[in-house]
């Protein structure tokens, strides 16, 4: 295959070089969504524990449910292509990889997404009522949805497909 050229490379690259690159990219995403999904599983987990949370209605209790499995599926889906890395590592296994680790991480932020947004649920539920609650939640499930795959879906489809998915 020949070398391509790539932004901030002198000169060109091989395919060797853009998968170990894309590969380095890619556990570098995984590290930034890895942080707030771990802040966000550690608040889940510290809320069952509190007064307030005994006394919460069933379907506070439900949603609070459904966040905790929606983070516990994200940080398996997010820290599972790092796992595939280590243990493929040096197995010329980089495009497979990067295939597996790109669906893993797309599920993984989906989950996260769904996750935050019925955290915002829950605690709007709690604070202002099930109106604002049900407002904010959609503005932010919304929000979620256009800028972590609608936007970046509709580029994709703008470039017509001309990069290949190994790429970029």
């Amino acid at each position: 295959m020949a070398a391509l050229p790539h932004e901030g490379t002198s000169g060109t690259e091989s395919r060797d070089e853009r998968l170990a690159r894309n590969v380095s990219e890619l556990l570098q995403e995984l590290r930034v969504a890895q942080a707030g999904v771990q802040f966000l599983f550690g608040f889940l987990l510290a809320v069952a524990f509190t007064e307030h949370y005994a006394r919460a209605s069933g379907f506070e209790q439900v949603v609070h449910l459904v966040a905790v499995v929606f983070a516990t599926a994200s940080v398996a889906l997010l820290t599972a292509p790092a796992a595939w890395h280590r243990l493929l590592f040096r197995q010329g296994q980089r495009p497979q990889i990067l295939r597996v680790a790109n669906r893993l991480m797309v599920a993984g932020l989906a989950c996260l997404a769904t996750a935050m947004v019925a955290t915002v649920l829950l605690l709007f539920k709690v604070v202002a009522g099930p109106v604002v609650a049900t407002v904010f939640t959609v503005l932010i499930a919304v929000m979620f949805v256009a800028l972590w795959f609608v936007m970046p879906l509709r580029t994709r489809a703008d470039d017509n497909g001309e990069e290949d998915d190994e790429e970029d």
